[in-house]
């Protein structure tokens, strides 16, 4: 059986920085920006086969120069069995 791991996650960064971090997070593997305001917070969703990538991926995100603060807000694990 396959499994896809779906997470949510909220970053807050540096507002001035907010374009330097967008451009760096959209290099990461599997990761969509969804969402952002001005005071510096963007939602991203992030697909992976494991955990360990979804744990690898946000700390990759929480060292990002201008990065305060990233937290997951949801994850949902999605068995891919039986699909076409």
């Amino acid at each position: 059986m396959e499994q896809i791991h779906i997470t949510s996650l909220l970053v807050h960064c540096r507002p001035e920085q907010m374009t330097a971090v967008k451009a760096n997070l959209a290099l990461l593997p599997g990761l969509e920006l969804h969402q952002e305001s001005a005071a510096g917070k963007v939602v991203v969703v992030l697909e992976a086969e494991h955990k360990s990538q979804i744990l690898k991926t946000l700390e990759q995100i929480q060292n990002l120069p201008g990065v305060l603060n990233a937290a997951m807000i949801y994850h949902e694990l999605l068995s891919t069995e039986g699909e076409a």
